[in-house]
């Protein structure tokens, strides 16, 4: 029998604090705030405090934005500007220097962050991977189901447009996002989007605007083996990117906010590092995942099909 240890723990006297962390246009943050102030106005009470926004891109990102807007503090440290300013143009993790690197940035993000007591965070279309994930839990917005697997492992993963990609060429009729918990980085690509999954979004439909599944897995097999750094700019990748858009407004904005208050309450729980539990009334069940729809929650059990 399995011992379930709950994800985030009450702070005795107060609300758990949470810090939201993104990279560029920060709709799905703005998901979150105006969520936060639809619950308030109907008398109800948000279950955690969010101190602070969190940006790696302060110039181009809407960080400063909606902390004005919404009147939270912002906490900014450039990550372009910080690996040039250390003699590397390109920001990665593929050597071992460049690795370094991000783990000194990552420091200067913990020392500006200390003085507001974070006690989880949601990267909200958040770029750089960081290991302040050991720090504190961190919740993770996908743009792919996470829960369909291919040869036992987690196909739709990636960074971007990646996994609506996959789905496309997969022949999936429908998309879905995911929350997942955020793992430490080892620099390995297998270690990408494993975390466990809190909560999967409802159904997207896919549009291939007349395409046919053939042409665009011929499509997909002629590329070069490298991305170009602008991307590779075909048929496939447009979709995929027009496909990226709906799923982001009909998957990650009908389960983020959700699975941020749940995690908040206290609602998920881990047994031995890998088994998922929910709270259902008073009591935990092992699950799978939770698929959240805004108010509405399925908790989906191990095997149920989708």
């Amino acid at each position: 029998m399995y011992t379930p240890e709950v994800l985030l723990k009450a702070v005795e006297g107060r609300r758990p604090n949470a810090a939201i962390f993104l990279s560029g246009g920060g709709s799905n943050a703005e998901q979150i705030l105006r969520r936060n102030q639809e619950v308030l106005s109907q008398g109800k009470e948000v279950p955690y405090d969010l101190r602070v926004l969190v940006t790696d891109a302060p110039d181009t990102s809407r960080a400063r934005e909606l902390g004005a807007t919404y009147g939270i503090a912002v906490v900014e440290e450039d990550i372009r500007a910080f690996y040039r300013a250390n003699g590397e143009e390109r920001v990665s993790i593929r050597t071992l220097r460049a690795q370094e690197l991000r783990d000194q940035w990552s420091d200067l993000l913990r020392q500006k962050l200390r003085p507001y007591a974070i006690d989880f965070a949601v990267f909200a279309g958040f770029v750089p991977l960081t290991n302040l994930t050991a720090d504190f839990p961190c919740l993770n917005v996908h743009p792919g189901d996470l829960t369909y697997l291919k040869d036992g492992r987690r196909y739709l993963v990636g960074l971007h447009q990646r996994p609506v990609e996959l789905a496309i060429l997969e022949g999936h009729q429908t998309l879905r996002s995911s929350v997942i918990l955020a793992l430490p980085y080892t620099g390995q690509g297998d270690d990408m989007d494993n975390g466990p999954i809190l909560g999967i979004s409802p159904e997207v439909t896919v549009e291939l605007q007349g395409e046919k599944l053939a042409g665009l897995q011929a499509m997909a097999a002629a590329r070069p083996s490298k991305r170009p750094a602008a991307g590779f700019g075909d048929r496939l990748a447009e979709l995929a990117n027009f496909n990226l858009e709906r799923l982001k407004r009909g998957g990650d904005w009908q389960v983020l906010p959700g699975v941020v208050r749940d995690f908040a309450k206290g609602s998920y729980a881990l047994a031995e590092n890998k088994y998922l539990f929910y709270r259902i009334g008073k009591k935990f069940h092992p699950v799978e995942t939770v698929l959240v729809d805004g108010d509405k929650r399925e908790a989906l059990f191990a095997g149920q099909a989708l």
